[in-house]
């Protein structure tokens, strides 16, 4: 034996209970608990240390940092949790990946339970410093709180872990606050439809004249399309909201849907070089650039392709068509979140005064005493 020591070749283990849920005994609640072994090393001073440990943290309550979860870092559960199918499925996952690893970019091999408020509140800061956003600072806090309120309901951090989450609160207050309310011009529209490549120009005209997401758009197939009825119908699958819903068709949009060919492989409505499209940032912005107008979400007058859908939303309540029908095509669930979108610009303002100015002459022309309103 004391050859095998002083080889190295004997390893240590420890092995303890630890609770394990209730189960029902007799009509009474009844703690479970299993058994875990724990390998030490090949000391048995050290062993005996580890073993020690774990009889103190049994005693104090301290289950959980019996668990090897307790030194989970945030790159760990990121791996977990992005390689989830429900998770891997979402319409916006790029947009998240790319957010959590913004956060990981600081807390990466942080251990979960080793963050405080204090840590994530000088996140915030830091970010702001940087001339980031406050709403692209809270996305990144966001996504990450989100993948931690998923690891909680699985069992993979405690409350330790949950809590910093909680109690840090957000940037942008006032929802209305970072709400974006540049819309694009006929001009603007056209002068960018021009300088398109021949595969976006659909993209871009759907975009328009039916105020889809970028993601709703980008993953359709031909088979929520009918053309002959005139109709896109999304399932709750295809929707942020999880909401099934129609979208008329115009004529100058099916007419370029018409156009496009099918490929045998790939049932996508939108395909480069045979491969479904997955982004269209680099040809937008190419096209701005010759259009002459500003790109960019951070640049003053810059416009995106979700500027689109303020557009038709403004453009729709301009020619009059009902609120509550635009919210049904729209899929706005809510009156806040399409006031966001329908923007009121200097020409609703102009008709507004000069409703106002044939109002107030009516009501000149009714007066008896012979006074008279004049407006110039």
């Amino acid at each position: 034996m004391d050859r095998f020591k002083k080889s190295q070749k004997i390893k240590y283990w420890i092995q303890f209970r630890i609770p394990d849920g209730h189960t029902i005994q007799d009509g009474k609640r009844v703690a479970k608990y299993k058994q875990r072994k724990e390998y030490v090393g090949i000391s048995i001073e050290d062993a005996r240390a580890a073993d020690g440990k774990r009889k103190v943290q049994k005693k104090e309550g301290r289950v959980f940092d019996m668990l090897p979860e307790a030194k989970l870092t945030f790159n760990e559960l990121t791996s977990w949790y992005l390689d989830l199918t429900s998770i891997k499925e979402l319409g916006y996952f790029k947009d998240l990946k790319n957010n959590i690893g913004s956060f990981n970019a600081i807390f990466g091999e942080t251990i979960i339970n080793e963050v405080t408020p204090e840590d994530l509140k000088e996140y915030q800061l830091m970010r702001k410093r940087e001339g980031f956003a406050d709403s692209y600072v809270d996305k990144h806090v966001g996504a990450a709180r989100t993948m931690i309120n998923r690891a909680f309901e699985n069992g993979k951090i405690n409350g330790d872990g949950l809590k910093p989450f909680r109690l840090v609160k957000r940037l942008l207050k006032n929802s209305r606050a970072n709400a974006r309310d540049r819309i694009l011009s006929a001009e603007e529209y056209a002068s960018i439809m021009e300088n398109l490549p021949l595969h976006l120009k659909p993209i871009w005209v759907m975009g328009y004249l039916t105020g889809m997401r970028l993601d709703e758009i980008l993953s359709l197939t031909w088979e929520k399309l009918d053309l002959k009825a005139g109709f896109i119908y999304l399932d709750a699958a295809d929707t942020k909201t999880k909401k099934k819903r129609s979208v008329p068709i115009l004529d100058e949009l099916s007419g370029y849907l018409e156009q496009l060919p099918k490929a045998l492989h790939d049932d996508h409505v939108f395909l480069y070089r045979g491969k479904r499209i997955k982004d269209i940032r680099t040809g937008l912005k190419k096209a701005c650039e010759k259009a002459r107008v500003p790109y960019g979400r951070n640049i003053k007058d810059g416009i995106t392709f979700h500027d689109l859908r303020h557009t038709f939303n403004t453009n729709m309540r301009k020619a009059g068509v009902a609120e509550s029908v635009i919210m049904e095509i729209t899929g706005h669930e809510t009156r806040e979140m399409f006031d966001r979108y329908n923007t009121v610009d200097n020409g609703d303002k102009k008709q507004g005064v000069n409703q106002l100015k044939f109002f107030l002459g009516s009501l000149a022309g009714e007066n008896n005493s012979g006074v008279t309103t004049v407006l110039p």
